[in-house]
């Protein structure tokens, strides 16, 4: 496929493909980078290691992606294609439903929380379907299109940085060879407990000291979520 700088990767995938004898395509592409992703993490992805899993020559994906930005494109439409919020939900359900069902596919796809600013803003067509979904829940209910789709992006933010931080957390249980959040919190304690003993947080300390929801993050997150969801309608009265 040849390539066009003045044309989106989607743009380009869309136009008839002159070589139907190839047995590459972006799906297989797409899925087998997801593999890579899912098993070993982004710095695994290279257009190199992917031409290895898939059995081909090195250059053979640059017939249909340009370089490692369109690669990462297109695994994030490939798993966001399994994001599919029910029609017909109300606006709250509908918001909540789209985040819940995001936050499980971060957690299938955590490489999705460490995507670098041009993956995580790129517009691809299961992406875009999710947003007009989003705000097909929203329309009809007297709000103006800027008022709409703030109240998306609040949602949304709200999923990726609870999902940002859930994942780091992760990470580095994994990274130390840490069966949870109980032994993280003893690896982290020296630091904690000197911070403590400053005097400086007896509200952190308060929290050490009773909170029994520490490592339970589904309950965090739907907590956080249902707040920003009363917000968004005391605000806008809905």
């Amino acid at each position: 496929m040849a390539t066009d700088k003045n044309a989106s990767l989607w743009e380009r995938l869309e136009r008839p493909s002159p070589a139907p004898r190839q047995t590459l395509s972006p799906q297989r592409i797409a899925t087998t980078a997801v593999a890579i992703a899912d098993a070993e993490g982004l710095e695994a992805i290279t257009m190199r290691r992917l031409a290895t899993d898939l059995g081909v020559a090195p250059m053979a994906p640059y017939r249909h992606v340009s370089g490692k930005d369109d690669l990462l494109e297109l695994m994030v439409d490939h798993v966001y294609a399994d994001l599919r919020v029910p029609d017909g939900l109300g606006w709250r359900p509908g918001l909540r439903a789209l985040a819940v069902l995001t936050r499980e596919l971060m957690l299938r796809h955590r490489w999705l929380a460490q995507l670098p600013p041009q993956a995580k803003l790129s517009l691809t067509p299961n992406r875009m379907t999710v947003a007009e979904r989003a705000l097909t829940a929203l329309d009809g209910l007297g709000l103006d299109a800027d008022t709409m789709m703030s109240a998306f992006r609040a949602v949304d933010a709200y999923v990726h940085g609870a999902m940002s931080y859930e994942s780091a957390v992760s990470a580095l249980v994994s990274e130390q060879g840490l069966s949870g959040g109980a032994e993280l919190r003893d690896d982290l304690a020296p630091v904690m407990m000197w911070h403590m003993q400053t005097g400086r947080y007896p509200t952190f300390q308060h929290y050490l000291r009773t909170a029994t929801r520490k490592d339970d993050a589904s309950w965090q997150f739907d907590l956080g979520l249902d707040c920003l969801l009363d917000g968004i309608a005391s605000r806008l009265g809905l």
